[in-house]
């Protein structure tokens, strides 16, 4: 499996807030304080092994938790993948942080934490797929105000020569990827 990271905190790119909603639709559930709220998360229903990474990640155990996510097939590929030769990916994303409040504010600690998580993904077995974990701003509201953070955008996608083999190498994935963030203690 690929996997990379990068930094992501210029003016114009992609921020969150903490805790977040949409006005009449989703919103933020904290899955790892309330795990029976994973009924709640639409994707989590919709695509099993996605609802079977939350609920591994926001275990106690972990150092990090979820804030949001999606998944999605297409038949768009972009220049890069063509490496991996398939007319058909499998998608998702997952927005992480980490559980530690101190460590949310701390830029060093999420490059920190990429980088371990890099070498992890790197001894993962060879399948078409590629995750990427971009380190980004967040903004966490809290009873004193708001604070600057980061979190980080975990991207990950399958190739097939069709949906179900994309969904079936996007699954492989995201269980080597699940399993790489579990090892992971800040």
């Amino acid at each position: 499996m690929q996997a990379d990271f990068a930094v992501e905190l210029g003016k114009e790119d992609e921020t969150l807030e903490m805790p977040w909603a949409a006005e009449d639709g989703p919103r933020y559930y904290d899955l790892k304080r309330h795990p029976e709220l994973l009924r709640e998360v639409e994707e989590a229903q919709r695509f099993r092994e996605l609802g079977e990474f939350l609920a591994a990640v926001n275990s106690h155990a972990n150092a990090v938790e979820t804030a949001k996510c999606d998944a999605w097939a297409s038949t768009e590929i972009n220049p890069e993948e063509e490496i991996f030769g398939a007319p058909c990916k499998f998608g998702s994303y997952v927005d992480l942080l980490l559980s530690d409040e101190r460590g949310r504010l701390s830029f060093s600690e999420h490059e920190q934490w990429a980088k371990r998580l890099m070498d992890l993904l790197k001894k993962a077995p060879e399948i078409p797929a590629a995750a990427e974990f971009l380190i980004r701003r967040c903004y966490y509201h809290g009873a004193d105000g708001m604070r600057d953070g980061f979190y980080v955008t975990f991207y990950l996608f399958g190739y097939g020569e069709d949906e179900p083999q994309a969904r079936q190498r996007w699954a492989i994935g995201l269980k080597l990827a699940g399993n790489a963030i579990r090892q992971l203690v800040l």
